[in-house]
């Protein structure tokens, strides 16, 4: 019950409901993936059992499509939409510029690819996951496996020359084995406390070989709506340069809180 549920838990789901509100009949919607995205997909599975709506999702992981599929969404691939009308997705951090940090779930490469396949970009998150200046969030950087520590190497080498504060990075591991992604792949989380240019750093990234995708979502997003703990709702249009404040009540008997799978 909604009684239950921590501030930050109360926060991603009112920013989560607010953007479920983006959603009409028709489109076609790219799915996050994370604990925010969860919340979203299941408020809008409940629009769909309760409202009728109707829409296809394209989720970013496998894990988004099979809670897609468990609430009732109509779940397509990213080839047969070929364009998404929204994704609404969270964050790991995202500054002023509504720029990102996004993978702390794994799934950056085909979030990446999802959002900016869109015309609309709409991030989820609670107030904490605003920050100055990007980088307190360790970096997500996707990698093939083979030659995975050169790969690493060269990147703590180029980091020398970046404005960063930190240059260390470590192989993201799950249970004792390293932690492998939809595609196959690995990630390096590099911990840099301060990423001064962001688009600088999203650039020589990507130019490296052995690096498939990085974590900063540049020039991506464009609204973020963001949840506070009691209930307020705050929506950044980046594009348009504005600023809404809205509050979400709780509705003590509301099913999204029962077997809640994030």
């Amino acid at each position: 019950m909604s009684g239950e549920l921590s501030p930050i838990d109360k926060a991603k789901f009112v920013a989560a409901k607010r953007a479920a509100d983006y959603v009409e009949d028709g489109m076609r919607v790219g799915l996050g993936t994370g604990s925010t995205a969860a919340w979203l997909v299941r408020c809008l599975g409940e629009m769909v059992r309760d409202e009728g709506l109707r829409f296809k999702g394209v989720p970013t992981s496998t894990r988004t499509a099979e809670l897609a599929r468990d609430v009732g969404i109509e779940v397509i691939s990213l080839d047969e939409a070929r364009w998404l009308d929204l994704t609404i997705d969270g964050a790991d951090e995202f500054d002023g510029d509504l720029n990102l940090i996004k993978g702390g779930g794994g799934a950056l490469l085909q979030e990446k690819i999802v959002a900016t396949a869109s015309d609309q970009m709409v991030v989820i998150a609670d107030i904490g996951k605003e920050v100055e200046t990007l980088g307190a969030f360790p970096l997500p950087v996707e990698v093939i496996p083979f030659g995975w520590q050169t790969t690493q190497a060269m990147i703590e080498e180029t980091l020398i020359s970046m404005d960063v504060l930190g240059r260390n990075s470590t192989l993201r591991i799950n249970g004792e084995a390293p932690f492998v992604t939809d595609e196959g792949n690995h990630i390096l989380d590099l911990h840099l406390s301060r990423i001064g240019n962001p688009r600088q750093l999203a650039l020589v990234l990507n130019q490296m070989p052995g690096v498939v995708e990085n974590g900063l979502f540049i020039d991506i997003c464009d609204t973020v709506v963001i949840g506070f703990g009691d209930g307020r709702v705050e929506l950044r249009d980046i594009n348009e340069g504005t600023i809404e404040q809205d509050r979400l009540d709780f509705v003590e008997s509301d099913n999204l809180f029962n077997d809640l799978a994030e």
